[in-house]
């Protein structure tokens, strides 16, 4: 019996002996302060892409087909940051000017044209604006005739019309046959009344109608994110009801261009802060990304004065992924504060920590350990996969990880896992790189936070050998 004690005690002893001799690959990236371009998140162009030159002054453009700038193969943006989303707005008519008649070259020829200037595209179809050349389509308002004694200034027909409500879910449905799950289509706008689409007096709606609009976005896009517009606590709680969905609004930095006393109203003092805890969006962000437009532009706040970093602080609270500047230009004053935004908007993602065995068998077991920290104020909302690669002379091999960066919070995350080397991995000595990928191309995608990355967008780590 001591002697089997013995026997099991020096295997014991052993084993400790082995795995406190076997040496590590341990490595903590430094960190940097670059601004980030990375998918989903930062400044976007606005019925621009990146390199046309941007609106003159404070005008800017939305709802209509965009007219194309001569592109001249520099991607840089004038004073303006650099983006990975375009937006398009266009109005109903010209998206469907006959009925069942569809304009599809529009959003397509956008999609194309974002994607050659490497950015994704953010959408929304306006059912309506204001002025007859904003109107519905010709061909509905022939049917319907003219509306009057409307219950809300902001709607230039009725919702309850059958005609509205079976018509406009209609081209819902039908756009998202055709582009619900599009890999450069960022995310929908769940638009469906007020002028520009912006929801106005949808509190007014009944339930029936109410449910018809919502349901129409969330039944057609199941694999492309929706924004609900910030509107009402029946139609943003309604639509949570059916699935996750962020939340925008049209009107960041209004510290006071229309207040009249004695209320000296104001959208960042006196409603969003607000509606969204009442309209029960305040954890949306979680699941969806919250994108916000400025009210007029950038160089209006300069003009007038207002509290930047109160602006900024208020987004982030919010935890915003992007921002709309009406591709007007940024007031180089402001390019401190800008920076910091940006380095905080969205996700970013540091990698602090990584460890794992410096040399590994072929058909051996590589296990690691890395610690992350996701210093923006959002998750990523696309699962882009997180991937090692060993790559030597003979060999590279790139494996997938176990891991769904979308639950990456702000703050820590570990990532522990492992992977199996191929039987044939010839030995030798091997770069060890992460990177997140692009689902479609299997190249690095996401930039991290840390120095280091290499020509192909991989970080390295160090090496390790592979061998008996």
């Amino acid at each position: 019996m001591k002697k089997t004690a013995v026997i099991m005690l020096f295997f014991l002893a052993l084993c400790i002996v082995n795995v406190f001799a076997q040496e590590m690959l341990i490595v903590r990236p430094q960190e940097t302060d670059d601004i980030l371009v990375n998918p989903g998140i930062g400044f976007m162009t606005f019925q621009r892409f990146n390199g046309d030159s941007l609106n003159v002054g404070q005008e800017w453009t939305e709802g209509f087909p965009i007219e194309y700038k001569k592109f001249n193969g520099n991607l840089e943006n004038e004073n303006y940051p650099q983006t990975s989303i375009a937006y398009f707005r266009l109005y109903w008519r010209f998206i469907e000017p006959g009925l069942d008649e569809y304009r599809w070259d529009l959003i397509d020829k956008a999609l194309d044209t974002a994607a050659e200037r490497g950015q994704t595209l953010m959408l929304r179809i306006a059912p309506y604006g204001t002025g007859k050349e904003r109107d519905i389509p010709a061909w509905l308002r022939e049917m319907a005739g003219e509306s009057k004694d409307l219950p809300h200034k902001s709607w230039v027909i009725a919702p309850e019309d059958p005609l509205y409500v079976t018509h406009f879910t209609d081209m819902v449905k039908d756009l998202g046959a055709r582009y619900n799950g599009h890999p450069d289509l960022e995310s929908v706008d769940l638009s469906i009344v007020g002028f520009w689409g912006e929801g106005a007096g949808s509190e007014l709606l009944t339930e029936t109608t109410r449910r018809a609009l919502v349901d129409a976005y969330i039944d057609a896009f199941t694999e492309t994110p929706l924004i609900m517009l910030l509107t009402d606590e029946k139609t943003n709680g309604y639509g949570l009801s059916r699935r996750p969905a962020g939340w925008r609004v049209d009107c960041l930095g209004d510290l006071g261009f229309w207040a009249q006393p004695p209320s000296n109203w104001t959208h960042m003092y006196d409603f969003y802060p607000q509606q969204i805890i009442r309209s029960g969006m305040r954890d949306a962000w979680k699941k969806a990304p919250i994108s916000i437009e400025s009210c007029y532009t950038m160089n209006r706040w300069l003009q007038d004065g207002y509290d930047l970093d109160y602006i900024i602080d208020q987004s982030l609270k919010w935890h915003i992924s992007s921002f709309n500047n009406k591709s007007s230009p940024v007031p180089e004053v402001y390019d401190p504060q800008v920076k910091r935004w940006l380095n905080n908007m969205g996700y970013r993602f540091v990698l602090r920590r990584f460890s794992c065995p410096s040399k590994i068998r072929p058909h051996g077991k590589l296990d690691f350990e890395s610690w992350w920290e996701n210093k923006g104020v959002a998750p990523c909302y696309r699962n882009f996969p997180v991937a090692l690669r060993l790559k030597g002379n003979r060999r590279c091999e790139v494996f997938i990880l176990d891991a769904d960066i979308r639950d990456w919070l702000p703050g820590d995350n570990l990532l522990d896992d492992a992977v199996f080397i191929p039987q044939d991995m010839p030995e030798g000595r091997y770069s060890l790189e992460i990177g997140i990928l692009d689902r479609h191309t299997g190249k690095p995608k996401v930039k991290l936070a840390i120095d280091g990355v290499n020509a192909e967008g991989w970080y390295p780590l160090g090496e390790i050998t592979v061998g008996k």
